[in-house]
């Protein structure tokens, strides 16, 4: 079989198997020592003993963000067997000047180009990109899940406060309570200049869900990325093949009905229209309107049956990257997490693939 398979989700992009890719974070650092990038072989070693192939770097592993950086991290880690599907620069992922039009809002929206254009001038076709103007937020205590483990998790009628992506004050993250015109129209603003620049430099962007979707979070409404209508209408805005979804399956799930679609119709909105790019595939224990909130568990553990959203991906045919996200904690720390989890996916994509679910 070829090892240059055109991968249909990405464009740009090939794969070694066909069907659904089971990808993943990047292990361990990446620095530079006299002028060399050094990795932790370590870490290199056994994602390949994984068996996956496609990764995610994050903003710390990437000693410098220019296109030349990029080119040479995808070189190197070509060397060993590993290619990049989305390269994070953590400063431009989640960006409030931008959500919220702060004053330096033109400066973030600048390197944001420049950014996507570096991307494209290494051959990295895909970015993934959140529009939530205060973060994510998680209650300030991991509460146990199955074994003792521990996870992150959300409940309204408990203090709060935001994570990841800053530290924002409740009840109002940013002084102010915002309209959903404002957020609206910061959207549109941003968007259009960000489609010809995707277009031109051959980079896929998927907009990731809010987290936690529907609900206005200190002061900010979460209407563009919080449900299934603000989706339709904001890959509307941006017409253009370049701008999609990367879907959080665990987002979609702490909505639950008021996503207003589930994952699996969401799924088929998105592939009948070629905007879908890539899934983070995490489980929760209840949506985030039952009694206590949600909390983050493992993949067999939720009140979802993700086989279902594999099923679905199987169905329209995604042959793009899927991933584990928000990793819990278990006895062994990080790479029993990533081995555990990485695993559930690879068998259930197996088993999907081979049709051995009824």
């Amino acid at each position: 079989m070829s090892d240059r398979i055109p991968m249909k989700a990405v464009p740009g992009y090939y794969n070694t198997r066909p069907g659904i890719q089971v990808g993943t974070k990047m292990e361990g650092r990446v620095t530079r020592e006299n002028g060399k990038l050094v990795f932790d072989e370590k870490g290199i070693d056994f994602l390949k003993q994984l068996g996956v192939e496609w990764v995610m770097l994050a903003h710390g592993q990437v000693p410098e963000h220019t296109a030349e950086c990029y080119e040479e991290l995808s070189y190197e880690l070509g060397k060993r067997g590993l290619r990049i599907y989305r390269l994070e620069n953590y400063e431009l992922h989640n960006m409030s000047s931008v959500t919220l039009n702060l004053p330096d809002r033109d400066e973030y929206v600048e390197r944001y180009l420049q950014y996507i254009r570096n991307l494209g001038k290494a051959g990295i076709h895909y970015s993934t990109y959140a529009h939530m103007g205060n973060g994510i937020w998680r209650g300030d205590v991991r509460r146990e899940v199955r074994g003792g483990a521990t996870a992150g998790g959300l409940d309204l009628q408990a203090p709060n406060r935001s994570r990841v992506f800053g530290d924002f004050d409740w009840p109002l993250s940013h002084g102010r309570e915002y309209s959903e015109e404002e957020i609206w129209e910061n959207y549109e603003y941003f968007i259009k200049k960000v489609v010809p620049v995707a277009e031109e430099s051959g980079v896929y962007i998927g907009i990731h869900p809010d987290d936690p979707p529907v609900y206005t979070m200190a002061g900010v409404p979460r209407c563009v990325f919080g449900n299934f209508e603000g989706y339709k209408r904001a890959l509307t805005i941006a017409g253009s093949s370049h701008i999609g979804c990367c879907l959080c399956v665990g987002c979609w799930l702490e909505g639950g009905t008021r996503m207003g679609a589930t994952v699996e119709e969401f799924i088929r909105w998105l592939a009948e229209r070629k905007l879908l790019f890539k899934l983070h595939v995490r489980n929760v224990t209840a949506p985030l309107d039952a009694p206590g909130g949600f909390n983050e568990t493992f993949p067999d553990a939720g009140y979802y049956n993700l086989i279902n959203v594999l099923k679905a991906l199987d169905e329209v045919g995604f042959d793009g990257c899927i991933m584990n996200d928000h990793l819990i904690d278990m006895v062994g720390g990080h790479y029993t997490c990533e081995a555990y989890f990485t695993a559930y996916l690879k068998g259930a994509v197996d088993a999907v693939q081979n049709h051995l679910f009824a």
